[in-house]
């Protein structure tokens, strides 16, 4: 945590977190993609779904940093209007449905979410893929 400047408010942007994953990792492992609008356009949702099945075909999975509030495929209403940081590990249906893990709630730690759902939910954040 300490070295993507991480504090009790959180990390400021993916972008602190793609230099950790590439140390960890290999140089140039991850990168960083910004969706800098309030939603995502169908060029970078598709980016995403692409990027997410590179990844974790891989073995990897991808970060996101999200804000706002999502709806997972079951209904469920998941928010976090000042950010949080998820992981998609997994996809079903060519990208189309991705798995998310997330650390915020040990009742719901997993669920599936539509990569359009996501790619909104990401929007004026980013995320990193490798």
């Amino acid at each position: 945590a300490r070295e993507m400047g991480t504090t009790e408010d959180g990390t400021n942007s993916i972008n602190d977190i793609t230099p950790v994953l590439n140390k960890e990792t290999g140089k140039d492992v991850y990168r960083s993609v910004e969706i800098k609008d309030r939603k995502a356009d169908d060029k970078q949702t598709d980016k995403l779904r692409a990027d997410v099945v590179e990844t974790v075909d891989g073995g990897r999975a991808v970060v996101a940093n999200i804000a706002g509030t999502a709806v997972d495929t079951d209904g469920n209403t998941h928010s976090f209007e000042g950010g949080h940081y998820i992981w998609v590990v997994g996809y079903r249906d060519g990208g189309k449905t991705v798995t998310i893990a997330d650390s915020a709630d040990p009742n719901m730690a997993s669920y599936r979410m539509s990569v359009d759902n996501l790619a909104d939910w990401i929007a004026t954040r980013g995320y990193t893929a490798s």
